[in-house]
């Protein structure tokens, strides 16, 4: 006999202030309607691995001004695997009140892979003997986290979408590093899970953002210059180091513009008026005024503006996990 079910599955987005998540399931024996997400999350759960799966054992082959360069190129696409993972985990009541089932369990597969990738990279660390980049040290990081964190489970999606292409231009851009085997391996199985990672972010936003009011998908085209100039700003503080690698971070910010523009097509949004140019203006590259030798250029364009300060201030803890557990901590819904 077939499981009684509750009246309605909520569809649209909960109102502000109406109770979320669990208490707003609407039926015990939900729709699984998306075939595509369903397959995703299949390949997911097929795919599985861990760092037990690499070879820890030979020496890198890498110098020791290399290693030091890896660990600072690496310490945006580190923290964002951290916030990747504990992001979804508040975005999963938003997609059960909102009765999508299907994207639900493609999530779970999602957060598997982030906390492989964030532990791995973690023990990368180790082999490296290298420490990321400190939050002082790189502090757009806090700041791109918390524009993904404004908005939806759509903003939310667009934002971990560019963060996905960021990674795969990162992983495809560093070939010399790649030649090292452990980390040449690593890659591949990150870029496999990172290419389902697009393939949902790609669905998710084509079936969405039509739907949308013009002023809504202008919104996510913002977010999106706002995010590509917090990248160019990390790019800049990193660009001595990729040289380590033969890798021109002009080149690399160029194709991630253009992946991102291309996305953006495939889903519907509108420029808003900006056109292929990426933020900043017309024949401008995002090296924040630097000249051919790093120093300031004073003939070029003004740096993009910095968000405004803000009111308070606060003590940074030593850990990224105690510090974005703050963060992406949510007050709970009164009982």
């Amino acid at each position: 006999m077939r499981p009684a079910t509750l009246d309605v599955v909520a569809r649209p987005p909960p109102a502000p202030g109406r109770p979320t998540g669990l208490r707003r399931l609407g039926r015990l024996l939900p729709d699984l309607d998306d075939d595509l997400l369903l397959n995703l999350f299949h390949k997911g759960a097929r795919v599985q691995w861990t760092s037990e799966d690499l070879d820890w054992e030979p020496p890198l082959r890498l110098s020791d001004r290399q290693r030091e360069s890896l660990a600072r190129l690496l310490t945006p696409v580190y923290f964002g695997e951290q916030t990747a993972m504990l992001g979804a985990s508040g975005i999963l009541p938003q997609l059960a009140g909102a009765g999508e089932t299907s994207a639900q369990l493609y999530l779970t597969s999602f957060i598997m892979d982030e906390a492989r990738h964030f532990e791995a990279l973690t023990r990368l660390y180790g082999k490296l003997g290298q420490d990321p980049l400190g939050l002082r040290q790189i502090p757009e990081l806090l700041r791109y986290h918390h524009r993904i964190r404004q908005g939806d489970r759509a903003d939310w999606v667009w934002g971990i979408l560019f963060s996905d292409v960021i990674a795969k231009h990162f992983y495809r851009s560093f070939g010399v590093a790649q030649a090292d085997p452990l980390f040449g391996a690593m890659s591949q199985r990150i870029l496999l899970d990172e290419s389902r990672h697009l393939a949902f972010a790609d669905h998710y936003l084509r079936r969405n953002v039509p739907r949308m009011e013009r002023a809504r998908r202008l919104a996510l085209v913002d977010m999106r210059d706002d995010l590509f100039r917090l990248l160019g700003s990390m790019t800049e503080r990193v660009r001595v180091d990729a040289a380590q690698f033969g890798v021109d971070p002009d080149d690399y910010l160029a194709r991630v513009w253009a992946d991102v523009e291309s996305f953006g097509r495939r889903i519907g949004l509108t420029d808003g008026g900006h056109g292929d140019e990426p933020p900043g203006g017309p024949g401008r590259t995002v090296r924040s005024g630097a000249g051919a030798d790093g120093a300031a250029d004073p003939a070029s364009a003004e740096p993009p503006p910095e968000p405004p300060p803000r009111a308070f201030q606060i003590s940074l803890p030593r850990c990224f996990g105690c510090l974005l557990t703050l963060l992406c901590g949510r007050r709970l819904a009164p009982a």
